[in-house]
């Protein structure tokens, strides 16, 4: 039995496109960017995530 995708596959590529800018130094956190450079691999995923979600792509709901 096939299991079922947590994550949509295009949600990969937004955390990938976020990750190539962390790794470039031109990844900055908050809203517009107005909240200084990211400084870990887990901020830059989490993001990347964030971008997917607006977009209305198939990801979880956030933990708290």
């Amino acid at each position: 039995m096939a299991r079922k995708r947590k994550y949509a596959k295009s949600a990969g590529k937004d955390v990938e496109i976020e990750m190539k800018r962390y790794k470039r130094g031109t990844a900055k956190s908050g809203p517009g960017g107005k909240g200084g450079k990211v400084k870990s691999r887990k901020q830059a995923i989490a993001i990347g995530l964030s971008i997917a979600r607006k977009k209305g792509k198939k990801v979880p709901k956030k933990r708290l």
